[in-house]
């Protein structure tokens, strides 16, 4: 399998823990799209928002996904990296993409616990203004998430689980 592995989701489904997993697992090159991102800008994402504006962030994080075209690797991907410009469909032409699904209360409880200074999108936003937007938002990119090869339910699947979707696919492919 020669294909990367796009893991795509709503930012706190899992992407990047998962991803370290299943790319141990699978014996292939891990790639954080974010991480990547942030060592070529030099700077953390909310300030290169703040300096530069959404528009060009998103230019540059297409960009870099196209980047990683052919590599033998699991890439986790930002939140939104499929919901603008061709991105989602270079994706579903490029590799493997695998949806990471998980419902709004469980992605707020565990963006609860994460650093949500670190991202942009929820700048002030706590409680209850935090669960709509994840509700909102969500149900504007799952037009997006659902063209994914695999969608996988992140509550109730296991790496087992997900490698068989994955050698499945590749299969049938």
């Amino acid at each position: 399998m020669y294909k990367p592995i796009f893991l795509i989701g709503f930012m706190g489904s899992g992407k990047t823990t998962l991803g370290k997993k299943l790319a141990n697992h699978l014996s292939m090159q891990f790639i954080d799209l974010d991480h990547l991102l942030v060592e070529r800008i030099g700077m953390s994402i909310p300030e290169y928002f703040t300096a530069y504006g959404e528009q060009n962030f998103r230019e540059l994080e297409s960009k870099m996904l196209k980047e990683q075209h052919g590599k033998r690797a699991v890439v986790s991907t930002g939140g939104g990296s499929p919901c603008f410009f061709d991105n989602m469909q270079w994706i579903l032409e490029n590799g493997i993409a695998i949806y990471l699904y998980l419902t709004p209360k469980a992605l707020y409880n565990r963006l609860q616990q994460s650093n949500i200074a670190s991202r942009p999108a929820l700048q002030g936003l706590r409680d209850e203004a935090l669960l709509k937007f994840i509700e909102e938002k969500l149900g504007e990119r799952e037009f997006f998430y659902k063209q994914a090869h695999i969608q996988i339910d992140q509550l109730n699947s296991s790496l087992d689980t997900i490698c068989q979707s994955i050698e499945t696919y590749a299969e049938n492919k």
